[in-house]
């Protein structure tokens, strides 16, 4: 089957997935997709340059039999602008985050047309897939209660429509090489996030602080995406942590980063909002073993309700606790250097997010919606 794939944020982990996915996949893709920058304005924008890349392509005689989107297009504009020999394909779009519960710093600012524009391109989509079952059930949440502020004509039969396409396809991760054998000294500790308040960062270097305080020996692989405005908690870390740093910032390669991983006993989310958790999954499924506060989509990835004992992966939140879990692996690790920090139980929990496992149940999706209509 032919797929036509548009992102108009083709960068970061929007990139990773359809990359790893076209790798793995058995159909045919043709990948569209913008700069991963200023989302506001490919949010805007891409239904129009998408229309017109598409008109150019279809007049050498390109065809494709499904359309796959991310929630950073405008489907239902797209369909409006866009030849009608691709507006009537079936069509799936996938949430990799939504603009109803992203988190805003400055909330008086929060601008709700890009939340109107993923609730239209639900009712747009034939299928609407979500990263995770935490993620699709935070939107159903969110949405009436957004629908309900407008002043009239609320659509809330509308919203309800939309409930039976939804489902939930987590993204892959590629099988990494073989973890090297661990070299002497400390606990090291991976933290890979965005740099954003909405990732706990400050939470993080206070558990890292209380840690110092009791005398625990650590390393630390401080690795993430960059921004201008990121917060001052990171300046203020560098320079408290210098002896403890040994990576620091954006890798450049994903060798670089595939090596933080592999250095790494232990990886950390103190995350306050994340709608999978992607670097997580892949450093586990690097040998790395977590320690996750015990919200958003992280008891779901280690499957928590079915098997009680992953209850040692988790804290509850706070800095004090994550420091009392970082001291008890410090122990550990000092008593046995030669400590394998992932179990098999979590090797085994991780490896259904392996493309090679996952990828036959995507594409048979794909195949699904187009039989189906």
């Amino acid at each position: 089957m032919k797929i036509l794939a548009l992102e108009p944020y083709y960068g970061g982990s929007h990139k990773a997935f359809l990359d790893g996915w076209v790798r793995h996949s058995r159909h045919d893709w043709t990948v569209l997709g913008l700069p991963a920058s200023k989302w506001k304005w490919r949010m805007r924008h891409s239904a129009i340059t998408f229309s017109e890349q598409i008109a150019t392509r279809l007049s050498g005689g390109e065809s494709w039999d499904l359309l796959f989107c991310s929630d950073m297009l405008n489907l239902a504009e797209f369909k409006g602008l866009v030849d009608q020999r691709i507006a009537r394909l079936p069509s799936v779009a996938y949430f990799h985050e939504n603009q109803l519960t992203y988190p805003d710093r400055y909330p008086k600012e929060w601008d709700r047309h890009f939340a109107i524009t993923n609730f239209t391109t639900c009712l747009a989509a034939d299928a609407v897939w979500f990263n995770s079952m935490f993620h699709r059930q935070q939107f159903l949440e969110a949405l009436p209660k957004f629908l309900r502020r407008m002043p009239d004509h609320r659509p809330l039969e509308a919203a309800e429509s939309i409930r039976p396409k939804m489902s939930v396809h987590p993204p892959g991760v590629e099988q990494l090489p073989p973890r090297p054998v661990r070299p002497e000294g400390p606990m090291r500790i991976l933290w890979a996030a965005r740099w954003e308040h909405d990732k706990g960062p400050e939470v993080f270097f206070e558990a890292l602080r209380l840690l110092k305080q009791r005398g625990g020996e650590f390393r630390m692989n401080v690795v993430g995406e960059q921004f201008e405005e990121s917060p001052e908690v990171f300046t203020r870390a560098k320079d408290e942590f210098c002896d403890e740093i040994d990576r620091w910032g954006w890798q450049e390669s994903r060798d670089e980063y595939i090596a933080a991983m592999h250095e790494s006993d232990l990886i950390v989310s103190t995350a306050d909002h994340e709608f999978f958790g992607i670097s997580v999954v892949e450093a586990i499924a690097a040998g790395a073993s977590p320690l996750l506060p015990e919200r958003l989509s992280y008891p779901e990835i280690l499957r928590l309700a079915e098997d009680k004992t992953m209850q040692e992966f988790f804290y509850d939140g706070s800095a004090r606790q994550l420091a009392d879990m970082l001291a008890a692996r410090a122990e550990q690790i000092a008593r046995d250097s030669s400590w394998q920090s992932s179990s098999e139980k979590l090797k085994d929990c991780i490896g259904r997010f392996l493309w090679g496992n996952l990828v036959g149940d995507m594409d048979d999706g794909l195949d699904k919606v187009v039989t189906r209509l």
